[in-house]
């Protein structure tokens, strides 16, 4: 299964970065083979606005079925559901950290994004 995480680094012991749509990175973990890949966010970083959408859109395209985070917007939460899926907020902690808590089933999927819109 394919996850991506908000990192604010390229590593594993990286802290997850609180913000999704203005993340860093996204790590994308496969839990099946236990590899990752570094996915660089810079573009969304800066932006204006429609941080969230395009952060979510090119995370579908990575065919990730997770989103784990810090938060998520409205707009971004509505673009990853409509693209199935599922997102995980209110984490914190370094990226393998959260890695083990999603694998050992502590963390939960929310039904609704966790700030309003433009929250940075």
């Amino acid at each position: 299964m394919k996850v991506v995480l908000t990192s604010s680094g390229e590593s594993l012991d990286s802290p997850l970065d609180p913000r999704f749509g203005r993340a860093q990175k996204f790590i994308l973990f496969d839990t099946d083979n236990n590899e990752h890949q570094v996915v660089d966010n810079s573009q969304n970083l800066n932006a204006a606005q429609g941080a969230g959408i395009q952060a979510a859109q090119n995370v579908s395209r990575l065919n990730a079925e997770y989103v784990i985070t810090g938060h998520c917007g409205p707009k971004a939460f509505r673009t990853l559901q409509a693209a199935g899926i599922k997102v995980i907020v209110g984490v914190e902690g370094t990226v393998a950290e959260v890695i083990e808590k999603f694998k050992a089933g502590k963390l939960t999927p929310t039904e609704a994004s966790d700030v309003e819109g433009h929250w940075i």
